[in-house]
């Protein structure tokens, strides 16, 4: 099998190349969070430095217990005999997809990375569109038929993934289409696999969320971790929470990890910890980064909606997924080079996620506007009017100009935005 380098990665890499070069170019493209790391945090990993053994494969059960109590305080209690730690939710995403075995339903789009980890490990995806206005969850009527056709070809379908909220979109699954994927998997006899790395990014927490493990807790799997939340990418370190009485999937999950990373490191474990045990520095750090997401998120979506993109209001998370198509410029790889190579706005093509390609969406990560170093990083985190800061102002101006230089040249006069896209408050 040829394994390619990931869509992201290797999109982040080619911009921070023509960077050097001195290039400008508007990094839309990395999902990473963009914010420094607590000091709190530094304190907790400094101080669990010298802890250098390997420690139990399913984690230290300091962090097994802290991550129970997350999910606790979120309406499921949660036992931390079922809470398996490792070296980010990536990690575990893929012990988890080798652990059920099987074909796997995901939604179309979704993050580069399930459908690669599935091929990975000799599972063939089937990718299921979202309902209309959603994204994260493959739609619940379409995932039955086509397992049902996959199932009557003679393939094994074990599992169906969601993300909420969902990377590429930005949006939310509505608790109607959880409820009815639930029901389907109940049917069908499926495990469901919920990513909810977002979850604590919902640019408005009054917003309704429903986990399938509210509904379906003894077949669904949640994993999470702090990459998002905290911006603590770099440090890899991601928890899953089984389904209750998954004994053989704990036991087969830990044979998975004991040969690809043996145990998540020591000292990361120690922070973790306490990062999950939500002290009030973190949780007020976290509100801080879901109003910042969100506000430049939707100064974002109004660029993009401005120049005539349709672009679904983003809810959670810092992406955004326009599509472009009235441009006539070709699909999701053409209308990227145009923008990076015209225009020096770096996104990552919609086919990159499993999209048509012959349709020019393309997923915009808003996380890297926020500031070049670590003090205009956590003045914009601070600021309430963020916006207004003269790096993130010059950012969006840049943005502005390089979708209407695109849109005037290749199309003619700017559209009025799309009434059915104008965005809801957000608070918070």
């Amino acid at each position: 099998m040829t394994v390619t380098l990931s869509a992201t990665l290797a999109t982040n890499e080619d911009i921070e190349r023509r960077r050097r070069a001195g290039e400008r170019v508007l990094h839309l493209a990395f999902g990473e969070a963009g914010l420094p790391v607590h000091p709190a945090l530094r304190d907790k990993l400094a101080a669990a430095s010298e802890r250098n053994g390997y420690g139990p494969v399913a984690g230290a059960p300091g962090l097994r217990a802290a991550a129970a109590g997350y999910w606790t305080r979120r309406g499921l209690v949660t036992d931390p005999e079922l809470v398996v730690c490792g070296p980010g939710s990536k990690s575990l995403l893929y012990g988890l997809i080798l652990a059920i075995g099987g074909d796997i339903v995901l939604p179309m789009p979704s993050w580069v990375s399930y459908a690669a980890q599935a091929e990975l490990v000799g599972s063939r995806p089937i990718l299921v569109p979202a309902p209309p206005g959603e994204g994260g969850v493959p739609d619940p009527d379409l995932v039955a038929a086509e397992v049902r056709l996959a199932r009557a070809q003679g393939r094994t379908v074990n599992s169906v993934l969601v993300t909420l909220p969902d990377n590429p979109t930005g949006r939310l699954a509505s608790p109607e289409s959880i409820t009815r994927l639930v029901e389907v998997a109940r049917e069908l006899d499926l495990t469901i696999i919920s990513d909810e790395i977002y979850r604590d990014l919902l640019h408005d927490p009054a917003l309704p969320y429903v986990s399938p493990a509210d509904l379906a807790p003894e077949r669904t799997v949640i994993t999470t971790g702090l990459s998002k939340n905290l911006a603590l990418g770099g440090w890899r370190i991601g928890v899953a929470r089984l389904p209750t009485g998954a004994q053989a999937l704990r036991r087969q999950l830990l044979a998975v990890a004991s040969e690809i990373w043996s145990a998540p490191a020591a000292p990361m474990q120690e922070a973790a910890a306490y990062a999950f045990s939500e002290p009030p520095e973190l949780t007020e750090r976290i509100a801080l980064s879901r109003r910042l997401h969100g506000t430049v998120a939707r100064a974002v979506w109004e660029r993009f909606t401005e120049v005539g993109a349709r672009v679904p209001v983003p809810q959670g998370g810092f992406y955004l997924y326009p599509d472009l198509s009235h441009l006539r410029l070709g699909g999701s790889a053409e209308i990227t080079k145009i923008l990076l190579e015209e225009h020096g706005i770096g996104v990552l093509p919609g086919h990159a996620f499993g999209d048509d390609p012959a349709v020019a969406r393309v997923r915009v990560a808003v996380s890297l506007l926020y500031g070049e170093t670590p003090e205009e990083r956590i003045t914009a985190l601070t600021s309430t009017d963020p916006l207004q800061l003269p790096w993130i102002a010059d950012n969006l101006d840049f943005l502005s100009m390089g979708l209407k230089e695109l849109s005037l040249v290749r199309h003619g006069p700017v559209r009025e935005r799309h009434p059915a896209l104008v965005p809801t408050p957000c608070h918070g």
